[in-house]
């Protein structure tokens, strides 16, 4: 990594590098520097016997005009790359155009996913109540949740996860026998009673604001900091 030759800020560099372990993401500002990072990249890393997964290799263009046309290849050092229109990077999915409502329904089918493989538990009726929240909070919310401190909420997101909690909720607690026998579902504001008027977009909410706190205290040479106090003019 040290061999790509990254000068400057992240303002000023024509590219950028992430890494973690072996997940690696060039962002450029022009085709040609993608392509001569990536042969540098390539080059490099052979060199300790390492080879790049032309399978898992993918890239993404981003424009404010979204004037993108055909999707074409990077054809470069023997490999041909992929263009897509969405990439998922460390367990979040990025976008060509920069919306969420990809990532929040990916959040929410995973959150669904972890309910059923814990369905017996959520059921018991040896659980208490008390209990089951705090299990909810502790193996499915996490999941929906990851990544969210950068999530813009429109209301549209809003109600998508408040009708994906409330739809578990339901499933945890089942319905509500009335006074004449019969059986109903649970409304929304005994739903929010239940977790203590904490629900999934409060909680969403809360944790951006924990982030804020944390970018505040950074080092100003941290990318997070530079990024979040950049004046761009």
């Amino acid at each position: 990594m040290k061999k790509l030759e990254i000068r400057g800020n992240i303002t000023t560099r024509l590219k950028q590098v992430c890494v973690y372990a072996d997940d690696v993401v060039l962002v450029t500002k022009t085709k040609q520097t993608i392509t001569n990072t990536f042969q540098k990249l390539k080059q490099e890393a052979e060199k300790y016997g390492l080879a790049i997964n032309q399978n898992k290799t993918k890239y993404m263009r981003h424009s404010r005009t979204q004037t993108y046309g055909k999707d074409i290849e990077i054809e470069t050092e023997g490999m041909k790359i992929e263009e897509v229109n969405n990439v998922k990077y460390l367990g979040t999915i990025v976008t060509k155009d920069n919306l969420t409502e990809e990532e929040i329904k990916e959040r929410t089918a995973a959150g669904n996913r972890a309910f059923f493989a814990n369905k017996k538990i959520f059921q018991s009726k040896l659980i208490s109540k008390k209990s089951k929240i705090k299990l909810y909070k502790a193996l499915i919310r996490p999941v929906v949740v990851c990544g969210s401190e950068c999530w813009v909420l429109t209301e549209n997101i809003k109600q998508k996860l408040l009708a994906f909690e409330r739809r578990i909720l339901r499933r945890i607690f089942g319905p509500t026998q009335k006074a004449n026998g019969e059986w109903r579902l649970k409304t929304n504001e005994e739903l929010e009673n239940a977790i203590g008027y904490e629900n999934i977009v409060r909680h969403i909410k809360s944790k951006r604001l924990s982030w804020l706190r944390h970018v505040e205290r950074m080092p100003k040479e941290r990318v997070a900091k530079t990024i979040y106090k950049w004046n761009h003019m």
